[in-house]
């Protein structure tokens, strides 16, 4: 079985060069850094070209999913970097990397005092009491940080009917999310949003924030995105949902969501920021061709529309994970403009480097996480649908 320390080391750069030559068309096009115009835009799999200063990097979280994407890149492109966590999930993980120790949970931040740096990214996880983490964070290092970065969600929004979407969507607030009330936990969403609010208190023009999406690549435990490398893979007939071109995806792999949040910090960016790609999403035949592309296994499409898969319990995200069809309020969900995130140094890797570190980090697994995944449809129930789908079609 890899080993979590195996797989930072080595799992990205097998992917990588496994789909080299394929990048996604267009994806640097017209890419701008803020700070310097004349400076070469860097690309995520050439961290040696260098940043625009080295500087000093607190990571709060660091040994999750996306924190050590993170670490690694920011070690790579020569910063000082320091962790902070709780010390338990994976103590000495990384070489060179000052750990400090604390649970954001009991409010002991005591380790962060009376210490200086030059940029904080803040991972906080999903939690309820998010914008309390956000808040007491930023008691501490109010005057210790020139820059704070918080990793949202695309959860945050209210209302996500405009095509195209943007950053500057209605967000979710105590009035606005559904089936809540006081006293009760915060959603994910809500719990975000007001993390953010918190986040602007605290650091005021000193904050940015980055809003991702389904978050995929190696090192993903969900499986939300694994579903379909593995599934396409497996090869016969699958069950593809929805409109093949009106259904649209943006995702991010992990990578580039990590790297460029060290970027953003190297070039002391601030703002609020999506983070989905590719710029123009894919339809969900692009999509699932693209994993296909990547695999060589003998296959056929059977695409079911939204309403049969509905009335068979077949629902988006869940038993279909990724996808999500543009029902009232989410027509922009994924059809974000991202004009402002590319000009930022946001760049895409391709799908087939994805769909191949994915699978590289998914058969590294024993055997027994490899044949459960956590997300999407049984072959059992995948084959149910299809067999009545099939069957409606004659009749």
């Amino acid at each position: 079985m890899t080993t979590r320390r195996d797989f930072l080391k080595t799992a990205t750069t097998a992917g990588g060069a496994a789909a080299a030559g394929l990048a996604w068309p267009g994806a640097l096009a017209g890419a701008e850094v803020r700070g310097d115009p004349t400076r070469p835009q860097p690309t995520p799999t050439r961290p040696a070209d260098g940043p625009p200063r080295r500087i000093r990097l607190l990571i709060l979280g660091g040994t999750g999913f996306i924190g050590p994407h993170q670490v690694r890149y920011a070690v790579e492109r020569g910063h000082e970097v320091t962790i902070f966590n709780r010390g338990q999930s994976a103590p000495g993980m990384f070489t060179g990397v000052e750990e400090l120790t604390g649970d954001r949970a009991a409010g002991e931040l005591d380790a962060l005092r009376g210490r200086r740096w030059d940029a904080v990214i803040d991972n906080s996880a999903a939690r309820a009491d998010a914008p309390d983490w956000v808040r007491d964070a930023a008691e501490v290092l109010r005057d210790q940080v020139d820059q704070y970065l918080f990793i949202s969600t695309r959860s945050v929004f209210a209302d996500l009917s405009q095509v195209p979407a943007t950053v500057d969507a209605p967000l979710l607030t105590r009035e606005t999310t559904r089936n809540w009330s006081e006293g009760q936990p915060y959603p994910y969403g809500l719990a975000k949003a007001l993390a953010e609010g918190e986040a602007l208190a605290g650091f005021g023009d000193r904050t940015t924030i980055v809003r991702p999406g389904l978050i995929v690549g190696p090192g993903d435990e969900t499986d939300r995105f694994t579903y379909w490398p593995v599934r396409i893979e497996r090869g016969g007939e699958i069950l593809a949902p929805g409109d093949p071109h009106e259904d649209r995806i943006q995702v991010i792999d992990v990578r580039d969501l990590c790297e460029w949040a060290v970027r953003l910090c190297e070039d002391g960016t601030y703002g609020t920021f999506m983070g989905v790609g590719p710029e123009n999403g894919r339809s969900m035949s692009e999509f699932l061709y693209g994993i296909a592309g990547a695999t060589t296994a003998p296959l056929s499409w059977t695409w079911v529309p939204r309403e049969f898969l509905a009335e068979h319990g077949f629902r988006p995200y869940q038993e279909m994970p990724v996808w999500r069809p543009p029902t009232p309020g989410f027509e922009g969900f994924a059809r974000f403009d991202l004009s402002r995130e590319v000009a930022a140094g946001l760049t895409f890797r391709s799908l087939a480097d994805t769909t191949l570190a994915t699978l590289a980090y998914h058969h590294g697994r024993d055997a027994e996480r490899r044949a459960t995944l956590r997300a999407g449809a049984s072959a059992e129930a995948e084959r149910r649908v299809l067999e009545a789908w099939h069957q409606a079609s004659v009749s």
